[in-house]
């Protein structure tokens, strides 16, 4: 995304400014409404009597993509020292106070990064008995990630503000206003981050939580963790790195040893591959099927998916490709997952961006059940979905999009009173902060669904075509090319 978050079609030749609109605020869920309207009508006007018709008889590009674009895609090089020690300490269990866990034990590189099984929380701690409180996100697609800020959203000089100050303009818990309706002031927006709650801004920062975790790696201390660097295996590697004196440190060793982790993560290109389908039909090097392409139209259109809303599709007018997040935070009032250890107890609620994990924003009663937008790269490598869990399928996942609104009686479960227990996992007094004014969530009980099963299937399998991997087909030579001719 570029500084001003507009996005371009791939075949479409304007400039960002043409087809700019102000992006939502504070979740920015409506960000791509002219960019997306603009690619309806592209899409449509590519539209020719030779192209396949679908089901519902209505035309449909053949799939190629007929203005390939050159992709800005991160440099593939042999990784530093400093990164050669990231990668083994990535892959080392003995970093752990149990000796069992390492940092791949969550993050399986064959799994996007995501972790290798479908439980909703990992195991981990000494004796690794202890579950955690969220499923573990993806490592995948970071390199581009900017720190944590909450600010406005509105224009090109975007300010970080102080927390003090959003603090200030916080005298109730009644939802940030969002772009949906008439232009309202510019809004305090929370983007950026690690983690779902953002409460790390570096990689460097997030490597630090795990390690120290009682539920997760369990190192009791960093006096603990940096014991175990100066083993013989690291021990010569961090001297000739950072210098003699780093094994008589520990705060310097194992902050060394987080920025090697960093390292790693930043330059080993499997981190950042771009290697799928989609991309490769960016480039014009792979054709989307019939029910891909509806897809892509359907996850870009705002009247149906509006997915792209959240999750940005198109190249960047530098070039960089879509990372399908806008790294920005949403309460979507998904339901709570009974199987979760936490949630035994009724009175517990986990709120994202102001508690329990992250500490600094637990007065900010507006940003309470806001989590980050993950990137939908690799998601179908994924078990689980959601902050909590809550769904194990994509079908699932669509199906809350879809109903949420309009039938929620098929999501939420009764009370004992008979009544639905709407926005179940977030506190009464907090559920004006669930999005309700952008699609699909702006309909009321009763209303049609804004996508049709076919709709659903088809995002799905455009979804598909986000993971690595894809091996593009042959292209014909220069002079293969000209005799066809």
């Amino acid at each position: 995304m570029d500084a001003i978050g507009y996005t371009l079609l791939p075949f479409d030749t304007r400039s960002p400014q043409a087809c700019a609109r102000r992006r939502r605020a504070p979740s920015l869920k409506a960000a791509l409404c002219l960019t997306v309207a603009c690619s309806g009508l592209l899409i449509g006007g590519l539209v020719s009597g030779a192209n396949a018709q679908s089901d519902t008889g209505i035309a449909y590009p053949s799939g190629v993509n007929p203005h390939p674009v050159t992709l800005n895609l991160p440099p593939v090089q042999p990784l530093s020292a400093v990164a050669q020690l990231g990668k083994q300490l990535f892959f080392d269990p003995s970093l752990s106070g149990s000796g069992r866990e390492a940092c791949a034990s969550c993050h399986s590189p064959q799994h996007g990064y995501n972790p290798p099984n479908d439980l909703t929380v990992q195991p981990g701690g000494v004796e690794m008995n202890r579950l955690g409180q969220r499923p573990a996100p993806s490592l995948a697609y970071l390199y581009r990630q900017q720190p944590f800020s909450i600010g406005p959203d509105s224009s090109p000089d975007d300010v970080t503000v102080n927390l003090n100050v959003v603090a200030a303009s916080a005298s109730t818990h009644a939802r940030a206003q969002k772009s949906a309706g008439a232009a309202p002031p510019p809004a305090m927006v929370p983007q950026g981050g690690l983690f779902w709650d953002g409460r790390a801004d570096s990689l460097q920062r997030q490597a630090f939580f795990p390690a120290l975790d009682p539920a997760e790696m369990a190192n009791s201390s960093t006096a603990t963790l940096a014991s175990a660097l100066i083993r013989p295996a690291y021990r010569r590697q961090f001297t000739q790195l950072f210098g003699p004196t780093i094994v008589n440190d520990p705060d310097r060793l194992v902050s060394e040893a987080m920025f090697a982790l960093a390292r790693y993560q930043i330059e080993d290109p499997s981190f950042h591959a771009f290697t799928s389908k989609y991309d490769a039909w960016l480039q014009g090097k792979a054709t989307l099927s019939p029910a891909e392409m509806r897809g892509l139209k359907a996850f870009n259109d705002p009247q149906k998916g509006n997915c792209a809303a959240c999750h940005l599709s198109q190249v960047t007018a530098d070039g960089l490709p879509p990372l399908f997040t806008d790294t920005q935070y949403e309460a979507l009032g998904v339901p709570r997952n009974p199987h979760l250890p936490a949630n035994k107890d009724a009175e517990h609620f986990d709120l994202g961006l102001c508690g329990p994990i992250r500490k600094d924003l637990t007065s900010q009663k507006q940003y309470c059940g806001m989590f980050l937008t993950p990137t939908l790269r690799n998601v179908d490598r994924r078990a689980v979905f959601f902050h909590n869990g809550a769904y194990t399928t994509l079908k699932q996942v669509m199906d809350f999009y879809n109903l949420r609104s309009v039938q929620p009686e098929k999501i939420y479960p009764r009370k004992a009173n008979g009544k639905l227990a709407i926005y179940n996992d977030i506190p009464e007094t907090l559920r004006g902060n669930v999005d309700t004014k952008d699609a699909p969530f702006d309909r009321k009980v009763g209303d049609k669904p804004a996508m049709s099963n076919l709709d659903i299937q088809d995002i799905i399998a455009f979804v598909h075509t986000l993971d690595d991997g894809f091996t593009p087909p042959p292209q014909p030579s220069k002079t293969e090319a000209i005799g066809a001719n």
